[in-house]
């Protein structure tokens, strides 16, 4: 075998080489995609999941957030705080599910799952008191999105009538 021809070996290995290395890159990549939108999606249910706990062991917050969301006349000033507080935590971790959503760090099927959570809660008149009084902002994008939930709810009054049913227990 001549010089040229291992030359010309040479090359064909470093070709299938490259190849290799780029399939092995973009499994890599579509690992870690998978990887991200699992971690984003942990990072909101732990968020979440903290606030549900609290109310699970606080009765009294917890009753304090049911009634500042039918109205938030009915709280106090010192109520309307802690609903603003509960309010936020939970609009920023819709906040961050909205992004990574955005930047497809989440399936989409989850997403659906939570803008449907999202519009239920801005169906209540509390939230939405609350969302138009809020006296920092969100990311335009998030305001914007939003501000299409409120305008276009496709959640329905009817998954709203089935829950205060459940709540006051008055259930066929």
């Amino acid at each position: 075998m001549d010089f040229q021809s291992l030359a010309n070996l040479g090359e064909i290995i470093g070709g299938i080489a490259v190849v290799v290395s780029l399939i092995y890159l973009s499994v890599q990549i579509r690992q870690n995609t998978k990887s991200q939108q699992t971690e984003n999606y942990a990072r909101s249910l732990d968020r979440l999941s903290a606030q549900q706990a609290q109310f699970a062991r606080d009765g009294e917050i917890a009753m304090m957030f049911s009634r500042g969301v039918g109205d938030t006349s009915l709280l106090t000033p010192k109520e309307r705080v802690q609903f603003t507080w509960i309010l936020y935590e939970i609009f920023d971790s819709f906040e961050f599910m909205f992004h990574a959503a955005q930047s497809n760090d989440m399936p989409a099927e989850v997403w659906a799952k939570w803008s449907s959570t999202i519009a239920y809660w801005l169906m209540q008149p509390g939230v939405l008191a609350w969302w138009h009084a809020r006296p920092t902002p969100y990311t335009k994008s998030f305001s914007d999105y939003v501000d299409v939930l409120i305008k276009d709810n496709p959640v329905g009054e009817a998954v709203d009538l089935r829950w205060r049913e459940f709540v006051s227990a008055k259930q066929e």
